[in-house]
């Protein structure tokens, strides 16, 4: 009979390395300022998890070792990856050093099959298992073998060096390079994102962010915000949400109506003391906004803003989906173009030195969920030379958190299903599961 405790899943530390860059040139050893939208992004720690099927080659020694390798080819291209981010003693705000100390890669062996992962409960399989921080490197990789032969990698990037879609640039290039393809994103590392001068920007964004401190970063208000989920979207349960959103001739994205649904539930669990609640949106001003040289589309770093917007509790309730996703369209349109982001560079500028954020991530605005689409992020894409993976998502390990957030990740089936790493407060999870759309993920969804 199976002892109780050896089902427990636990993980073995086994070695961990240093990959440095190879091939670099002594012009690329300074130092790199960040952005003013650097800024506004803090210095969380963004972590991917990626599950694989037993490699062919089921050596685990030379798939880490094909792994470092391309690593540091990679590295190469994304220098400021592999250096140092301190504090700049003249504006106390984060700088990096492009000196090659490296990126940690941390090698594990886990006691359970890869289908016996819990994704439910998804934050008892993360801290201090799959996910380990060491903050003098900026970027850590996790490898971990399971008693299948499966494998999970996780990647844990710095918010300083980038947004999600910097990062997924740099891990498509590392894929590319694993499989001894020439890297399609020449990556711009030239961080200019200047201000105007001199400059203005719109009062508004007074209402959405707020210059704040470390202390009050770490004081953040405790809330029931605990529970971390990973959850399945069959594509039938997304069409079919769109096209109650695209109600009378107006044309919803699967997004826009994804939030619908999600804003209407949330309204249902929220406590009586509140009349209004909030959602907001991360957007990427890549597409909105022209570098130095032009298109921005390799930019590596951080542009990312965050549209919000509060809505009577009464309302959401009382509208259909059709009328939800109009009122999210319109949120969004409000800060996906040029102008908005360039008065929010210099909204940044006009609050230096410091750390900037959105009010809402600091819990100070009653309920409220931000969401991030990831539609463009590399998921069954990201074959390391073993085989494309069985599953991608964002998995957080921040401890405590102001503001519900989920991630939406397309399966990597490839089918249209979704994958969505969330951090809810009880009442929404159980709302969530009560209804057919959010399908808490398991192995069966996976194929594993």
């Amino acid at each position: 009979m199976e002892n109780p405790e050896e089902r427990k899943f636990q993980v073995k530390f086994t070695k961990k390395s240093i990959v440095k860059a190879i091939n670099l040139f002594p012009e690329r050893h300074h130092k790199l300022t960040l952005s003013n939208l650097d800024l506004l992004s803090g210095r969380f720690p963004v972590t991917y998890l990626y599950l694989y099927h037993r490699p062919l080659i089921n050596n685990f020694s030379s798939t880490v070792e094909s792994l470092k390798i391309s690593l540091a080819k990679t590295l190469s291209f994304y220098y400021p990856f592999a250096g140092r981010i301190v504090e700049d003693p003249d504006t106390n705000e984060p700088l990096i050093i492009c000196d090659n100390t490296g990126a940690l890669l941390v090698e594990a062996q886990a006691n359970i099959p890869l289908k016996k992962l819990d994704f439910y409960n998804f934050n008892e399989s993360l801290n201090g298992k799959l996910v380990s921080i060491n903050s003098d490197f900026p970027v850590q990789v996790q490898v971990t073998s399971y008693t299948c032969g499966g494998v999970s990698i996780t990647f844990t990037f710095d918010h300083a060096l980038g947004d999600a879609s910097a990062f997924g640039m740099f891990l498509s290039s590392w894929s590319q390079v694993a499989q001894n393809m020439p890297i399609s994103c020449i990556p711009d590392l030239g961080r200019n994102l200047r201000p105007r001068l001199p400059p203005t920007y719109h009062p508004c964004l007074d209402e959405t962010f707020v210059k704040c401190t470390l202390e009050e970063i770490r004081n953040i208000p405790k809330t029931n915000i605990l529970l971390k989920r990973l959850y399945y979207v069959e594509a039938s349960s997304i069409n079919k949400l769109q096209s109650l959103a695209s109600a009378y001739g107006n044309k919803r994205t699967k997004i826009e109506a994804f939030s619908a649904y999600i804003w209407k539930t949330m309204a249902t669990t929220i406590d009586k003391s509140h009349a209004k609640c909030k959602m907001g949106w991360l957007v990427d001003g890549r597409g909105r906004l022209n570098g130095d040289h032009g298109s921005m589309s390799n930019y590596i770093g951080n542009v990312l803003s965050v549209a919000i917007e509060e809505a009577s509790i009464v309302e959401i309730k009382q509208g259909s989906i059709s009328d939800v996703a109009n009122n999210v369209h319109e949120a969004i349109s409000k800060v996906t173009n040029q102008a908005y982001f360039l008065d929010l560079i210099d909204w940044i500028e006009c609050h230096k030195p410091g750390l900037m954020l959105p009010k809402v991530v600091l819990g100070r605005e009653g309920p409220a969920l931000v969401l991030s689409s990831g539609r463009r992020f590399p998921v069954a894409e990201l074959d390391f030379g073993f085989g494309s993976p069985v599953l991608g998502t964002v998995s957080s390990i921040i401890e405590k958190s102001g503001v519900g957030y989920m991630n939406q990740r397309p399966s990597a089936k490839g089918d249209g299903s979704w994958v969505i790493s969330a951090i809810l407060w009880p009442e929404l999870a159980a709302a969530l599961e009560s209804d057919t759309v959010f399908e808490p993920l398991c192995a069966s969804h996976l194929q594993i």
